[in-house]
């Protein structure tokens, strides 16, 4: 960040002030303690291949922001005009310790960004300083998408995808099938994984999309344009390459969708996205009364950034400022202090132990295949079959166990998974069970009719999240935020019933079979889910 001083000249760097760079150097540091969780997160995130153009990000950001500095002009700032910042910091200070205090990362880096952009108002003054808000909202782009939302999108880009896939392969006269995500060649099947989503290739476009439009020499809804086709550029152009991998495959075996290959087409059509940005500008250029040439129409003047750089030395010291490195260090140091709600160890029976007999019911245990539950996480999990000499079907049962879901950890909704697994969810919506008899009392299930190759099955789940039965994905997660606040706890888990469905006009009797195993089946499994 840098700083207003109180001279019009912008040629050369500034007077060395150092009270100014002093304080401000101190305001950054204060902020450390405070916004760590948030800084060992980043870097978690960068470290996989959907975040790591992550450490690019404050480097254009930068770079945007000396740009901006560079054209505009520098005038004396009224103290009044700091305030503003002051009150922004205040905001993202308290939303730094409230995520903090609910050890979620997540809010942590999103109030690190509001912090940053208090700090530009208190520096250059409101007037100034909220034209040099762009490079700050570009930092947005650097953060990992909350797991909610991570998830949900990835799903329907690999629905997006596959579908596109698909349809090139068939333009190349070529037999193929989709169930879910998986690309069916016969021989061969080709899974749409979360890895093929595009995300990896849609974050990076964006923000490269994000500069071009800043740099780019034209009316305002070109850039608009150059900026908003970097999501249906970036989904296009991988749908494009699991197209061709489909092709491929199909007339040189199954090595041409792994390793070297793979990944190399995963460059070239990133490449060939970017290209496709290049030339959406020169087509818009072509648009214009007087178009400019390409070289012209992008603004890549670099000069005089080293010297508007040097001009952080000359950081006005200001009763703000000072306002600011206070309230900042009496947060980190308020925080230190305390360290935090100590999480609360709860007991629990590990499902390694559940009956496998309930009543009339006899259970056999399963496992998940090691690359699901990778990606399940869970610290326990059950994935039981059940049969009943009294029931005509058998009744599946799994749930997963997590004891925090704060730190990048939480439960995955059925939602998503259900149709990565090739399911199609018919129906869906909240239903009202009576589990009185079982100690639950009154409370909504969703109730989800799912089919797959002709195959119909009922699904009953909920979220159990501490002595509270959830429908909703958004409010569980908030639930997570409250209980860690006020119960030190986060731990959770999801419940998950289903039984086919063998006949369209069968639905009571399964509605049935479903709610009667429940009530034999939920006295059991709350010693492994504690309230």
């Amino acid at each position: 960040m840098t700083v207003t001083t109180t001279t019009t000249n912008t040629q050369g760097p500034a007077t060395l002030n150092p009270a100014g760079l002093g304080l401000f150097v101190l305001l950054v540091a204060a902020s450390v303690p405070l916004f760590w969780i948030g800084f060992a997160s980043l870097g978690e995130a960068w470290i996989t291949p959907e975040y790591s153009h992550g450490p690019l990000i404050p480097i254009i950001s930068l770079y945007l922001f000396l740009r901006e500095m560079r054209r505009s002009h520098h005038r004396p700032v009224r103290p009044t005009e700091r305030w503003p910042g002051v009150v922004m910091m205040l905001f993202a200070l308290s939303v730094a310790l409230l995520g903090n205090l609910a050890r979620v990362p997540d809010i942590v880096t999103y109030a690190m960004i509001l912090w940053a952009s208090g700090v530009v108002l208190i520096v250059f003054g409101f007037s100034q300083g909220i034209h040099h808000q762009l490079p700050v909202f570009h930092l947005i782009l650097m953060l990992p998408l909350p797991q909610i939302f991570y998830w949900q999108l990835s799903l329907f880009l690999q629905r997006i995808s596959s579908e596109i896939g698909v349809w090139i392969v068939e333009l190349a006269n070529i037999p193929v099938f989709l169930e879910g995500n998986v690309i069916d060649l016969g021989v061969y099947k080709l899974q749409v994984a979360e890895a093929c989503s595009g995300l990896r290739y849609l974050f990076p476009i964006l923000s490269f999309s994000y500069l071009f439009a800043i740099l780019y020499r034209g009316p305002f809804w070109h850039k608009a344009a150059l900026l908003l086709a970097a999501v249906p550029v970036a989904v296009l152009m991988n749908s494009f390459r699991i197209g061709i991998i489909g092709v491929l495959v199909n007339s040189y075996g199954i090595e041409m969708a792994e390793g070297f290959l793979h990944l190399f087409q995963g460059w070239v059509i990133f490449g060939i996205s970017i290209l496709v940005l290049f030339a959406m500008a020169v087509g818009l250029q072509r648009l214009t009364p007087n178009p400019l040439p390409f070289t012209e129409a992008i603004d890549l003047d670099t000069s005089g950034l080293g010297a508007v750089f040097a001009r952080v030395r000359g950081i006005d010291p200001s009763i703000a400022l000072a306002v600011g490195f206070g309230i900042t260090l009496a947060t980190s140091l308020a925080w230190t202090s305390y360290g935090g709600i100590t999480p609360k160890e709860v007991d629990r029976v590990p499902f390694a132990y559940f009956p496998q007999r309930i009543g009339d019911w006899s259970g056999v245990f399963s496992t998940l295949e090691s690359d699901v539950e990778e990606v399940l996480g869970a610290d326990d999990y059950l994935l039981m079959t059940f049969t009943s000499p009294n029931e005509e079907a058998p009744v599946g049962l799994f749930s997963a166990y997590y004891k925090t879901q704060n730190e990048g950890e939480g439960i995955h909704s059925p939602q998503v998974c259900l149709p990565g697994g090739g399911w199609e969810i018919v129906e869906f919506g909240p239903k009202t069970v009576d589990m009185t008899e079982a100690g639950y009392g009154i409370f909504e299930v969703n109730r989800a009719i799912i089919e797959k190759g002709g195959e119909r099955q009922l699904v009953y789940y909920w979220f159990e999240q501490r002595g509270k039965r959830i429908i909703n994905d958004v409010e569980a997660k908030i639930s997570v935020v409250w209980d860690g606040l006020t119960m030190s706890r986060t731990d959770g888990a999801i419940v998950r019933f289903v039984t086919p469905v063998n006949t369209r006009a069968e639905g009571h009797n399964v509605e049935s079979r479903l709610e009667t195993f429940m009530l034999d089946l939920l006295p059991q499994i709350r010693k492994s889910l504690p309230e």
